[in-house]
């Protein structure tokens, strides 16, 4: 099968989040599989062209009312033989950033220079001569590549087109003056989906038209179609249900594994884990705390951002996470990078209490010590469409602490006392509340159930992430969808 992932950002050349590495992750186990993967972005201009190829062919791509014009390059996605073009194209691309800059967060022109991307994708295969069978599309930015295949490319009818959200929080919302130079007729402004009160709403116009839709977990497939976690599209979404299949991301299991990972003092796995005591007494040392194996230690990276259920933790006056340390004979490290507000809490909360320890910023090392050092893993997100470090977490021994919610709760099962089943601590109401009550049941069982934690732990090591059970499900939705 011949897929095309047309996407905004992939791992290693260009990454803000999750999505670059799902579409490189999904991108290496379909090519396992025996298919023809191939990957469009654009050339950042914090890509270098030192070890890519650039390609005779100049894409001549037609928007409404222009002409615009790109080079194309070609590399490798690493660890693999999966072709990579990049679209260069000055103007759009060769700027400081993905989506935006420091000085503009989100760039006024990001729905024109992701529908030119949008476009470039057809008239690519038209330069290689080589045909999809799908037009795999990511999110907001490249979504309208599927009203293109739809509407507008009658020499890729035989192709089927298929649109990953992987946060419905982000929609691609701009003014309707950015819709002349879709180069689409006006009658689609609301027969494709894309009128969203008298505005565009780029990833609406995906889901109207997309062939196949999926999310990155099951119960986030079904979340989505619910007024409370829908973000306005979930009438759209219920409407589209037979259509929307929920896919649960896998985890890199060469980067993320215990038994090999070069970061950690020590090896480990659920064999044997003495390595963990190790990786647990490093931490503590790297974040100046007192090296004690048998206290119970938290850790945390994560975006200091409201969706992740920062401010159940850290706000001030009502956050729950001082409380926490001030109750509980624990250790609390945090690893993160976010909103200024948050930032300066738990600074402040660092240089105050004795068992709480931050980082701002963000190191690979660090977050490796911290997945495989700590006990328990802190992750109240308040919404998490799948969420990849309790998966880190379960697959370094490390119990995580957790709103059920999203992906969260399609890996972890609850910790049952009684029999000690489950592979973590799970709330099912995001307060600060609910974070103190499950926290305290989880310390409550380190120093009550060791028995049960250590059972727990190597249960939580042997489930498996893979991205190959992820493509598999995938190409049978290709196959679904005409493919």
């Amino acid at each position: 099968m011949h897929v095309l992932m047309v996407t905004s950002e992939a791992t290693p050349f260009a990454k803000s989040g999750g999505l670059a590495d799902a579409v490189s992750a999904l991108s290496k186990a379909l090519r396992r599989q025996g298919n023809d993967v191939r990957i469009v972005m654009p050339r950042y201009g914090s890509i270098s062209t030192q070890n890519l190829r650039k390609l005779p062919s100049e894409l001549i791509v037609a928007m409404g009312g222009t002409t615009e014009k790109a080079h194309l390059y070609q590399g490798i996605l690493p660890d693999s033989d999966i072709p990579v073009y990049f679209v260069e194209h000055e103007g759009f691309f060769a700027r400081e950033g993905i989506y935006g800059s420091k000085a503009e967060p989100d760039y006024a022109d990001n729905p024109r220079r992701f529908s030119f991307l949008s476009r470039s994708a057809f008239r690519l295969c038209d330069a290689l001569g080589w045909t999809p069978d799908v037009f795999h599309t990511h999110d907001w930015p490249t979504a309208i590549a599927a009203v293109y295949k739809r509407y507008s490319e009658p020499g890729y009818d035989g192709a089927s087109s298929v649109l990953t959200i992987h946060n419905l929080g982000y929609q691609g919302i701009s003014s309707k003056e950015n819709f002349s130079y879709l180069g689409l007729p006006w009658e689609l402004f609301h027969g494709a989906g894309f009128e969203f009160h008298d505005r565009i709403n780029l990833l609406k116009a995906g889901i109207t038209s997309a062939d196949g839709l999926t999310t990155v977990s099951p119960t986030y497939a079904r979340e989505i179609q619910s007024p409370e976690l829908g973000c306005t599209l979930d009438g759209l979404l219920r409407a589209r249900g037979s259509s929307l299949v929920g896919i649960l991301n896998g985890v890199d299991g060469v980067d993320w594994n215990p038994s090999t990972d070069a970061y950690l003092p020590a090896a480990y796995s659920a064999d044997d884990l003495s390595g963990k005591a190790a990786c647990k007494a490093a931490l503590q040392k790297e974040f100046g705390l007192p090296v004690d194996p048998d206290k119970p230690l938290i850790g945390m990276v994560s975006r200091l951002a409201d969706q992740k259920g920062v401010g159940e933790l850290f706000g001030p006056t009502y956050g729950c996470a001082a409380k926490l340390c001030l109750d509980m004979d624990l250790q609390f490290v945090v690893q993160g990078t976010g909103d200024q507000w948050c930032e300066t809490e738990v600074q402040t909360l660092s240089g105050r209490l004795t068992n709480f320890k931050a980082r701002i910023g963000y190191s690979e090392r660090i977050a490796h010590l911290i997945e495989a050092g700590s006990d328990f893993f802190m992750m109240p997100s308040r919404y998490e469409p799948c969420g990849l470090n309790q998966m880190y977490s379960l697959r370094y021994g490390t119990l995580p602490i957790a709103h059920r919610t999203g992906g969260l709760a399609d890996t972890i099962s609850n910790f049952n006392q009684d029999t000690g089943a489950g592979t973590g601590f799970l709330f099912d109401h995001l307060t600060p509340r609910a974070v103190y009550d499950t926290t305290g049941w989880a310390v409550w069982a380190y120093y009550n159930r060791p028995d049960q934690l250590d059972a727990m732990r190597r249960r939580a090591m042997a489930l498996d992430f893979s991205w190959d059970a992820a493509a598999r499900e995938y190409e049978a939705l290709y196959r679904e969808t005409g493919a």
